[in-house]
């Protein structure tokens, strides 16, 4: 093969190799603009919100034309115990009051999957239905890589993930509104306090 033919090739599979997802490296939850800390059980909690084009351009979906806001939780354990996430449950409160909860891969595939239904008509009248639309590997795998997936954090360390929410619809979705976060429990299956952060501060 002629080198510039190679050379060609291989910038191309560098570029298609440098858009695959990857998922930032968290930080201590404390350290980001938008945390909530609670000092007396040692665990704190962040968000960053994806809402931006430059931001958003980790991802190969483009969530915000499919209707969704990716927001980056980080959840850091300073204690000696770990704390359970099994039940946590996350939501966007709007400034309208608007519990928007985080969406699940059955909603995200739904979604991307952009299903369209058409009726044909045959002789012999039974209903028939050709379903049309898919969701590519790439997108699952990055569905799968980027999606907060933790059930528990250990004691001094961090954990991190994606969180997506419906927005469709909402012009504004962050103006005035807070992410409220309950559910985590300690090593003994006690609930701590909840942890709510306002997007504007």
């Amino acid at each position: 093969m002629p080198w510039p033919a190679a050379t060609v090739l291989c910038l191309c599979a560098l570029a298609f190799a440098a858009k695959d997802f990857v998922k930032p490296v968290a930080q201590p939850a404390r350290t980001y603009a938008l945390h909530d800390e609670h000092s007396n059980e040692s665990v704190a909690v962040a968000v960053d919100p994806y809402d931006n084009a430059a931001k958003a351009e980790i991802f190969s979906v483009k969530w915000n034309e499919e209707g969704f806001l990716p927001v980056y939780l980080v959840i850091t354990n300073d204690g000696d115990q770990p704390i359970s996430l099994a039940s946590m449950q996350a939501q966007v409160i709007t400034s309208h009051r608007e519990k928007l909860g985080a969406a699940s891969n059955d909603d995200l595939y739904r979604r991307l999957s952009h299903v369209s239904a058409s009726r044909s008509t045959y002789p012999i009248p039974l209903p028939r239905t050709k379903v049309k639309g898919t969701v590519g590997k790439k997108a699952l795998d990055e569905i799968n890589a980027a999606q907060f997936s933790a059930k528990a954090v250990e004691p001094h360390s961090t954990q991190s993930g994606f969180l997506f929410f419906d927005v469709s619809g909402l012009s504004s979705p962050l103006a005035g509104a807070r992410f409220y976060l309950s559910g985590v429990r300690d090593a003994k299956g006690g609930d701590l306090l909840y942890f709510e952060i306002y997007f504007e501060q």
